[in-house]
């Protein structure tokens, strides 16, 4: 596997002539980058292509996929049930492996860059990406499509692009570029061709007309039925078993049904593993139950025949190893990494159930964040290590340089924050974990036990680190703000 793996799924204002969409798909055709899945709507008059690959061929790759697109589309002469705004409408980065979501905005800010200065299409960034929060949310940016863009950018401040003059290319557009999680592009629909229907379904499940939160919703006239086009973007907060069932009562006020949904592009293993879960009701329920994932764990190494030993035993082996790396401070992020995991399967084993529907809200958000500290604490195991070779080489360094000095407290510094922010995410799963007590199942109050205490292992480790680097630091000031940082973790 390559040591970085991005997914992109770009948007084409095409879903008619496939011939446009085969050059459009050729021109992106770069070793590294694989094609995994496009999808073309005539109704919707629109195509997604789901690229992956390495973050330095999928750039160049979807850049050349919007010029193409610029050659080809027209969007004076384009119709469709879809909002559009450009030739190439959407352009997000997703991180899949060795990425990190603010990775893929440098990216989605590279991108934007070179279409403007390429092709002279200005760009909107958003998600993530996004300069302000107004342009977070795409149909923010979208308002007016097309037209009513092309009308307004020259005049109006607020529709000044982030790349690019405050002009749309004349065929083209104007395309927006971003960062954000996986998404699920989800359709249902109804048994009526009563659009309207639909339309008061979609504003009722989108949150932002007051619905159901990570919902993005629309009605449309497609293939002469009525149909609710969502996008969920947080699918782990809220699935697409919980949306599936919203609209389907939703409907029933109005006297239809859902007869059919469809997935526009890919969908994550987990959504669907969620929703098996949910419609059969299968108690202690978890991913290692299929006998494909149970199959995949084994072939890639990760449950040797041995057990689950050879998953954390390279690790132990490293640590006794006569190196200095890793250390004590990987071994604390280690720890509050394993805490941040075992809290966040508690309340997962929770949320749903029937006995715990009252706490969906607070489990949703605990394993929402859990998730992101467990990120954010595998990554510090790295960091660590890396944090304290750079200052071993800044001393190394310092005997030929007459900045030595600067250079020995400037490493030093960061191989301090490393382990503070070890400590300080430790003590946030700690509290987490404690917060879960009276909102999960009792019977799993040893694995909460069991959180806590590794989650203040991390602290206790952490926090030696930071005092053993600060007995070194000449920063003065540095020092006492970090110490009354780390004094207030310990209260």
């Amino acid at each position: 596997m390559p040591s970085t793996l991005v997914e992109c799924v770009p948007n084409f204002s095409e879903g008619r002539d496939k011939s446009i969409i085969d050059a459009i798909v050729d021109s992106m055709k770069i070793p590294g980058v694989y094609l995994l899945d496009r999808e073309m709507d005539t109704d919707h008059n629109r195509c997604v292509i789901t690229l992956v690959g390495e973050r330095d061929p999928i750039q160049e790759a979807v850049i050349r996929g919007v010029g193409k697109a610029s050659e080809l589309i027209d969007l004076t002469k384009h119709q469709g049930a879809h909002p559009r705004m450009g030739a190439a409408d959407v352009v997000p980065f997703i991180p899949i492996e060795g990425v990190t979501i603010e990775d893929c905005v440098a990216m989605a800010k590279h991108v934007g860059a070179e279409i403007w200065k390429r092709y002279q299409i200005p760009v909107y960034l958003y998600e993530a990406a996004a300069a302000t929060p107004e342009r977070q949310n795409l149909e923010n940016i979208r308002r007016g499509q097309f037209e009513g863009i092309r009308d307004d950018i020259a005049s109006n401040p607020a529709r000044k692009p982030d790349f690019g003059d405050p002009r749309v290319h004349p065929s083209a557009g104007a395309t927006v570029v971003g960062a954000r999680k996986a998404l699920i592009a989800y359709n249902v629909f109804l048994n009526t061709a009563d659009v309207d229907i639909a339309k008061k379904i979609a504003k009722a499940v989108r949150f932002s007309s007051g619905g159901v939160r990570y919902v993005k919703g629309a009605g449309f006239l497609v293939r002469g039925l009525a149909q609710v086009s969502m996008n969920l973007t947080d699918f782990e907060q809220t699935p697409i078993h919980r949306v599936f069932e919203f609209v389907k009562r939703e409907a029933a006020r109005y006297g239809v049904i859902p007869i059919s949904s469809e997935i526009v592009g890919l969908i994550p293993k987990k959504a669907l593993e969620q929703a098996a879960e949910w419609f059969l009701q299968v108690e202690n329920f978890d991913s290692s139950l299929i006998l494909e994932n149970r199959l995949a764990a084994v072939i890639s190494g990760k449950v040797a025949v041995g057990g689950l030993r050879s998953g954390v035993e390279p690790f132990i082996e490293q640590l006794a190893a006569p190196t200095a790396t890793p250390g004590g401070g990987s071994a604390a992020a280690a720890s509050g990494a394993m805490a941040a995991g075992l809290a966040n399967m508690v309340a997962s084993m929770s949320r749903g159930k029937k006995a715990y529907l009252q706490h969906e809200a607070p489990l949703s958000d605990a394993i929402a964040r859990l998730g992101q500290l467990r990120e954010e604490l595998k990554s510090a195991i790295d960091a660590d290590a890396e944090s304290y070779n750079l200052v071993m080489k800044a001393y190394r360094a310092a005997k030929a340089s007459s900045d030595g000095e600067g250079a020995i407290n400037s490493a030093l510094k960061q191989a301090t924050s490393v382990p503070l922010g070890v400590a300080e995410r430790a003590v946030e799963v700690a509290q987490i974990a404690e917060n879960l007590k009276p909102l999960t199942n009792p019977n799993m109050k040893s694995d909460l036990t069991t959180a806590i205490a590794l989650a203040t292992a991390a602290l206790t480790g952490a926090l030696a680190n930071v005092e053993i680097n600060l007995e070194s630091l000449k920063d003065e000031a540095f020092v006492r703000q970090t110490r009354d940082r780390a004094a207030a973790l310990k209260g």
